[in-house]
């Protein structure tokens, strides 16, 4: 007889919360883009990206779309705290095709992630969380690896 224990299909007590997966379908709302300032970090290759997509020399992108914050690159935002690169009128992202690895990766992020607790909090203020497309343990742990958020 085989032990259950012993089982590859099997889980256990150190498997986090969301050992089943999430759900999560981008409804390009913009509310991630919006509201309180933070932090959208950026590296050179990312910014490359953005300069590319949009026609830009990647020192016009440097200069009117980032800042330094803790030795860090990350995105300048409106007074109001809207991303530079949201289209308030439009209520979309400009370069969402390119857009860093720190909107890619949302909401997935390991603090989004840490308890039931935190995620039930991101799914009550934003609409594609907790529905639509599945998403296993490892491509969550995939891109909560992508960035340090």
């Amino acid at each position: 007889m085989t032990d259950p224990g012993n089982q590859s299909n099997t889980t256990s007590d150190s498997d986090p919360w969301y050992r089943d997966g999430l759900q999560f379908t981008c409804s390009q709302c913009g509310d991630c883009c919006t509201g309180d300032p933070g932090v959208v970090w950026v590296n050179d290759e990312e910014l490359q990206a953005i300069a590319r997509y949009l026609d830009k020399p990647i020192g016009e992108i440097r200069l009117f779309h980032t800042r330094p914050v803790r030795g860090r690159v990350s995105l300048t935002e409106y007074q109001n705290g809207d991303c530079t690169f949201f289209d308030s009128q439009e209520r979309k992202c400009t370069v969402y095709p390119v857009r860093p690895g720190q909107c890619r990766t949302w909401p997935f992020w390991k603090s989004n992630i840490e308890s039931s607790r935190k995620w039930n909090e991101v799914c009550d203020s934003c609409p594609g969380a907790g529905t639509g497309q599945f998403f296993s343990l490892e491509e969550i742990e995939e891109r909560a690896g992508r960035v340090d958020i």
